[in-house]
């Protein structure tokens, strides 16, 4: 059970009381470190994330392992392709990680349903999530297709910021070439690039966005 006054606070402009109520008496208050895997390729998805706290980074991966980054769950968002796998009772596509220290609502997901027919904040918010990520895997594939590595590269570093609302950002070059499927090499040499024209200031293990 989830602390009543707590769910209020966060979500009284998002859900009707007889809904927030609900989530508090169902829902299970989880917690994990940074780096933690929240949802794995593969698993079937027994519960439905809400984020209370931190980010969560949504990874895919391809038949020979390589990762790609798609987007980042913020606090107050769930994850589009959680609904869509318990939806058809099918294993995860994604996986999903905890970008800092995270804190969530998890959510059995046969309330799926049910609320959809039942609460229409429910039914606007399951389609407030899947709208807010298409168009950011949009974005995504945007900047795979028409952009070259640079441009893809400060977009990920932008979005990082935004995420952690600081213009440091402690990342390696191993984990931004892993997330955006380049080599570490690749992006060493970008972002050596982005520091000459000044849009970066590289340091161990940190990167400084210039704006």
């Amino acid at each position: 059970m989830v602390e009543k006054q707590r769910l209020i606070a966060e979500f009284i402009n998002v859900f009707e009381k007889e809904l927030i109520d609900k989530i508090g008496e169902h829902g299970v208050l989880r917690s994990y470190g940074e780096g933690d895997f929240i949802m794995d390729i593969g698993n079937y998805i027994k519960t439905i994330p809400i984020l209370l706290k931190g980010s969560i980074k949504i990874i895919r991966e391809d038949d020979d392992g390589n990762e790609i980054f798609l987007y980042f769950i913020q606090a107050g968002e769930t994850c589009a392709m959680s609904l869509t796998c318990c939806m058809q009772n099918e294993p995860s596509r994604i996986r999903a990680v905890a970008e800092e220290a995270v804190e969530l609502i998890a959510l059995p997901v046969h309330f799926m349903d049910e609320w959809m027919m039942q609460h229409t904040t429910w039914k606007n918010f399951v389609m407030r999530t899947y709208q807010n990520r298409f168009e950011e895997l949009l974005n995504t594939i945007d900047l795979i297709a028409f952009h070259n590595m640079d441009k893809r590269l400060i977009g990920y570093l932008k979005e990082k910021s935004k995420i952690h609302q600081s213009n440091q950002i402690s990342v390696t070059h191993q984990d931004i070439a892993s997330e955006l499927n380049s080599s570490r090499e690749a992006i060493s040499r970008l972002l050596k690039k982005l520091e000459k024209q000044g849009k970066v200031k590289l340091h161990r293990n940190r990167i400084d966005l210039i704006d």
